[in-house]
């Protein structure tokens, strides 16, 4: 019945190629030397009888037959991995991709209730700035990703909006009526984050005409940088609410009103992304649902 379909580790090898565009791109998924990746798609090409990459100086580009083949192949490929996933008596693993912060400060502390919901489920955190491309990636599963929610965008579900607040340590709240120079802590994004808005201590004092002792602004590119050093008895850090949920109910930081507002300061959001060819997906669904719960 199937007896003229090539090798289904020829296909994979091919589906790393035509995702990602490039043969040494290939085999750092696939964990083997891109001499073995060509060799692989000569094999299936010759079976074939037909070219399925145009080989550049630099690149790879698919041919008319390898589109049509590449196509099919990663859906077919896919919906196998979901359905063995789904079946199989093994731990289901599914990767997500954040940042460094929300996974520090929010995701890997409150995993534990995810896990006492889905002990069969076991989620790896990946975390970095750079943004995961999903539908080409099968190493990742799913993002939860920071920034300006955009409600037209179909894979993507938002998940909470924070609130940006003053925090402290008890003991340094205490100290400011001593007189005392106060330092204060926030964020300056990263390069490839400079299209984000900032919440910066001095547009907040600006704003409010509130100025008290003079004191010194340190800057830091990590929300949670900001808070280990607000843990630390630094300074009072201008930062999400979400992010010191945990740290508030342990008492180790107290809110602090250093500038009075009149309003909350809203910030940015968190909302997940979840490929199409994972919609369906019994343990990503599981997860989806138990991230908004916890974040409503």
């Amino acid at each position: 019945m199937y007896v003229n379909l090539p090798p289904l580790n020829s296909i994979r090898v091919f589906d790393a190629a035509a995702r990602t565009g490039s043969f040494k791109k290939a085999a750092e998924e696939l964990y083997v030397t891109p001499t073995a990746v060509s060799h692989q798609i000569k094999a299936l090409e010759a079976a074939l009888g037909t070219l399925l990459f145009v080989r550049k100086t630099r690149a790879i580009e698919l041919t008319h037959d390898g589109n049509l083949l590449a196509k099919t192949a990663y859906n077919v490929l896919q919906q196998l991995a979901n359905t063995v996933s789904e079946i199989s008596s093994t731990k289901n693993i599914i990767t997500v991709s954040t940042t460094s912060s929300f996974a520090a400060m929010w995701l890997v502390p409150n995993l534990t209730k995810f896990y006492q919901l889905h002990p069969d489920i076991e989620v790896a955190v990946k975390t970095g700035e750079q943004l995961d491309d999903l539908e080409k990636d099968r190493r990742v599963d799913l993002a939860i990703r920071y920034g300006i929610y955009d409600e037209t965008s179909v894979n993507a579900s938002l998940l909470v909006t924070e609130k940006i607040g003053m925090y402290a340590t008890p003991g340094y709240i205490e100290n400011l009526a001593s007189g005392q120079s106060i330092n204060l802590l926030e964020t300056r994004w990263q390069l490839q984050n400079t299209n984000l808005p900032v919440f910066t201590w001095h547009a907040l004092r600006k704003n409010s005409g509130n100025y008290k002792n003079i004191e010194s602004v340190r800057q830091f590119t990590q929300e949670h940088h900001i808070i280990q050093a607000a843990l630390a008895g630094q300074g009072i850090a201008l930062v999400s609410n979400l992010l010191v949920k945990n740290v508030l109910e342990q008492g180790w930081l107290t809110q602090c009103d250093y500038v009075e507002t009149d309003q909350e300061i809203e910030g940015l959001s968190y909302y997940l992304l979840v490929p199409e060819h994972n919609a369906y997906s019994k343990s990503i669904i599981s997860f989806k649902d138990w991230l908004l719960e916890e974040l409503k």
